[in-house]
């Protein structure tokens, strides 16, 4: 990353107000996230509260019937059952050292309005969490769970109803309440210096993944794959692989219903370049640049546009991106339940579904890596209606 861009991609494209938060957010991350202080007391809740390091896992009976070895990065055992908790804590923590009061977030599937909510409440902070309606509605469990913690859940009725909304709102927010509230973005969207900042939080997922392969096989996985709406376990798990390229790297996208003209989330597949919510990367848009809405019926990979670095990745040829749609999701999603005992969540569960469709083509050697960003709980009403409007 140089003065903010990944490539031709990334930047702040931002009305002049946001800049003085943005400035002191970036001296911050420049002055206190490396300091003796903040490490300590950061690595000892990723230890303590966290509960890192999260395990990785062989999946035995998958491993058999595919035909290679299929291996999990756990971020599901995470507190709360989610990747989400790493950047929350790591922003929080650097809120309280910065003066701020509040936490300010928005959430699609909910998990990061429940790290959110966690860290605030660990630390003494208010909090406000903007969701879309459309995602109230479908993660009531999450919505529950966050006013439970203590936080203020506002539901945002205007337009798509989803994440793309929410942000706009707590964008909005931020600007009015800048002084006393740190935006804690919650992927490796938005203005600089966001991407790189959730990225940096996220990439203990990707350096104990390293490790641990290599504890336990003695060498690295051939292919890592992780799904793709923002982009931040995928960026998580992909920077401390970057530098090895015998390591092949996969982002998954949400094809919706994977028919011609259909709705979906396959922003790098399927996007164009343009500037969303203070970045530069690849969109969802028509030819005259207005926002499509997007679909998958995982919440957290319903957004129309995509980490930066992300679209950098893929134009370098670096990472690969393909698409999984709704229906090979929910068959993964059932299939690591009742082959293996793990409920993932349906966001996790396209990269899952990926790994799936690799049977027959790789040897009995290779190694596979899927990141399981999180668990399936939040989940089960959605997989239900769905196999109930489908007959399965």
């Amino acid at each position: 990353m140089k003065n903010g861009y990944f490539g031709e991609f990334g930047g702040r494209f931002v009305p002049e107000i946001l800049m003085p938060p943005l400035l002191e957010l970036e001296e911050a991350i420049r002055d206190m996230l490396p300091g003796r202080d903040f490490q300590d007391r950061f690595q000892a809740l990723l230890r303590n509260f966290v509960g890192r390091p999260t395990p990785l896992t062989r999946l035995a009976n998958l491993s058999r019937e595919l035909g290679f070895e299929l291996w999990l990065k756990r971020e599901d055992l995470a507190h709360t059952g989610a990747h989400k908790i790493n950047n929350t804590v790591g922003q929080a923590l650097l809120a309280k050292q910065m003066g701020k009061q509040c936490l300010l977030a928005e959430t699609g599937a909910g998990q990061h309005g429940v790290a959110t909510a966690t860290a605030a409440a660990l630390l003494g902070l208010d909090c406000l969490v903007y969701m879309g309606a459309k995602d109230v509605h479908r993660q009531q469990i999450n919505v529950r769970r966050m006013e439970l913690l203590g936080a203020r859940v506002v539901p945002v009725e205007a337009s798509t109803q989803t994440l793309k909304d929410a942000i706009n709102q707590a964008l909005r927010h931020w600007i009015k309440e800048q002084d006393t509230t740190h935006y804690c973005i919650g992927s490796v969207v938005g203005p600089h210096p966001f991407p790189g900042l959730v990225r940096d939080l996220q990439a203990v997922i990707g350096r104990e993944a390293r490790a641990q392969f290599q504890e336990q096989t003695g060498t690295l996985p051939d292919q890592v794959l992780a799904c793709v709406g923002g982009g931040s376990n995928a960026m998580g798990i992909f920077h401390p692989f970057v530098d090895d390229q015998s390591v092949g790297l996969t982002g998954i996208e949400a094809a919706g219903r994977g028919t011609p003209g259909c709705y979906h989330s396959a922003t790098v597949n399927q996007g164009s370049p343009g500037v969303l919510q203070g970045t530069k990367t690849y969109l969802l848009q028509t030819e005259d640049g207005q926002i499509l809405p997007s679909h998958s019926v995982a919440p957290g990979l319903d957004y129309p546009g995509v980490g930066p670095e992300h679209v950098h990745l893929q134009q370098s040829g670096r990472v690969a991106f393909v698409q999984v749609n709704d229906r090979q999701a929910v068959e993964a999603f059932q299939c690591l339940c009742r082959k293996e005992g793990i409920i993932p969540a349906l966001e996790s569960s396209h990269a899952l579904a990926h790994a799936l469709s690799l049977k027959g083509s790789l040897s009995s050697e290779t190694q596979v890596l899927v990141n399981l960003s999180g668990r399936g709980d939040k989940d089960l009403d959605i997989v239900s209606e769905y196999c109930s409007m489908e007959g399965n």
